[in-house]
C-alpha cells in the first residue's frame, strides 16, 4: 500500500512539475504545427522520504544587495530563477544563477544572495513530508 501511495505522490509532483512549464497542453501533431519548443531544464532521481509529501510554490522576491542569513526549508526540491543574479551557498559549496537556471536544493543549512544590480525573483518548488 506505501508503494502504491509513494507512486501516486511522484505522479502528482510529475503533474505539478508539467503544468509549471506548459500552460496548455495540446495533441502532438497541434504542437509540432505550433512550433512549442519543449526543454527540460533540470532532471531528478528522487527518493521519496514520506508517502505523504506537502509542496508549496513560493515566489521571493529579493532586493538589491539582500542576503538571506543561513538557513533551511522544510524539504528539498527544484528552484527556478526569474529574474536576476543569486549566489546560493549550500553544503559548503557556492554557486551563482541566472534568470532562466534551475538548480537543486537539498534542504540543508543555506544562503542566497542577490548579486546583481536589480531585484531578483526565485521561484522555490518545495517538497516536504507531510505533517
Amino acid at each position: 500500500m506505501l508503494k502504491i501511495q509513494t507512486i501516486k505522490s511522484t505522479c502528482f509532483i510529475l503533474a505539478t512539475f508539467t503544468a509549471l512549464f506548459l500552460s496548455s497542453i495540446q495533441a502532438a501533431s497541434a504542437l509540432e504545427k505550433t512550433g512549442l519548443n519543449r526543454t527540460i531544464l533540470l532532471e531528478k532521481k528522487l527518493e521519496l522520504s514520506s508517502a505523504n509529501i506537502d509542496t508549496k510554490m513560493i515566489r521571493v522576491a529579493f532586493p538589491p544587495a539582500f542576503k538571506t542569513p543561513w538557513h533551511t526549508h522544510e524539504g528539498p526540491g527544484p528552484r527556478y530563477v526569474v529574474k536576476g543574479t543569486l549566489k546560493v551557498v549550500e553544503g559548503g559549496k557556492a554557486n551563482t544563477y541566472s534568470a532562466g537556471d534551475v538548480f537543486w536544493e537539498t534542504g540543508e543549512l543555506m544562503s542566497v544572495e542577490n548579486v546583481g544590480d536589480d531585484a531578483a525573483e526565485l521561484i522555490i518548488f518545495e517538497l516536504a513530508p507531510a505533517k
